[in-house]
């Protein structure tokens, strides 16, 4: 019996992400472009003897009950499995909340494997992934994590090679976004060719290693509804492009923006721009890393 388990719940952007149609079922099928960063979550799991799951949190705004993801994973596998044992959970947020990055899924991913390897449950990942969307669409991803092609409503997954290494400064607005709003708001029927981004040219510049590649073909049809109600978003964009990123998209629904840098020097210059200089008023959270299979450390700012 494992009594403490300590865990990296990964963010993620999208380097791609098309809106193909509304399914009669009410979700949209999509085709993304999902990348781990190395922002990230962190999250202890203690066994305790007496039954049940407490969660506790460092935001007071955040759940603690069955309207948490990360609650109702350990639930999930807890009953599956009749664990008559008790979890304690700790949660650390780093991740913007409602900020287009999956760090609720995120978090839900890692409960899943963690519950999974306490107790010794014996679950592969995939069968992880298959208990996982019944959580959230970006769950089965979450627990893959890397670079990877999402596809249906998002579980349909396949592995894609590592993109090469930069630097990426990600900025959220004081504000958030509900994804229910943005999907119920997008018309995916009127829009034009243009509209969609070219999920497969950045495939393309992915198996090719060229950041260049992926850079210039970035897209996300989301901003269609997201920028017209939040106009701070291009706002952020531009500026990071200003500032010296090969090129700079919203993140998921929005409203975190995340910028591309292949100079160190001028990806720490724009952070300090947006984290401490005159552009400050633009974003509430800024932070520079970069792609998550990289050992370097996440600079946070809040």
């Amino acid at each position: 019996m494992i009594k403490h388990l300590g865990l990296k719940a990964y963010g993620k952007i999208n380097l791609g992400l098309d809106v193909l149609g509304r399914r009669e079922d009410g979700y949209h099928e999509v085709r993304m472009l999902m990348q781990s960063v190395g922002l990230y979550d962190k999250i202890d799991l203690y066994w305790k003897r007496t039954r049940g799951i407490e969660l506790e949190t460092n935001l007071f705004y955040l759940p603690v009950n069955e309207n948490n993801l990360v609650y109702k994973a350990a639930k999930l596998l807890m009953e599956e499995f009749h664990i008559n044992d008790g979890l304690s959970i700790r949660l650390k947020k780093f991740i913007p909340v409602s900020a287009g990055m999956a760090g609720g899924s995120s978090d839900a991913a890692a409960v899943l494997f963690g519950v999974n390897k306490m107790f010794n449950l014996g679950l592969s990942m995939k069968e992880l992934m298959e208990r996982g969307v019944k959580i959230g669409a970006d769950v089965p991803y979450c627990i893959m994590r890397g670079t990877a092609l999402s596809e249906g409503i998002g579980e349909i997954l396949t592995p894609l090679p590592p993109v090469p290494q930069c630097q990426i400064l990600i900025a959220k607005p004081g504000i958030s976004v509900s994804t229910k709003f943005v999907y119920e708001h997008l018309d995916a029927t009127n829009l034009s060719p243009a509209d969609h981004p070219d999920i497969d040219a950045i495939i393309d510049a992915i198996k090719s290693h060229d950041i260049y590649g992926i850079a210039d073909n970035l897209g996300n049809v989301l901003e269609k509804v997201t920028i017209p109600e939040y106009p701070v978003i291009a706002e952020i964009k531009n500026k990071m492009i200003q500032l010296g990123a090969l090129n700079s998209l919203m993140s998921g629904s929005g409203p975190t923006v995340f910028g591309i840098f292949t100079n160190p020097r001028a990806a720490e210059n724009a952070y300090e721009e947006l984290r401490y200089g005159s552009s400050k008023k633009l974003a509430k959270q800024v932070y520079l890393t970069n792609f998550y299979n990289t050992k370097e450390v996440t600079r946070h700012g809040k």
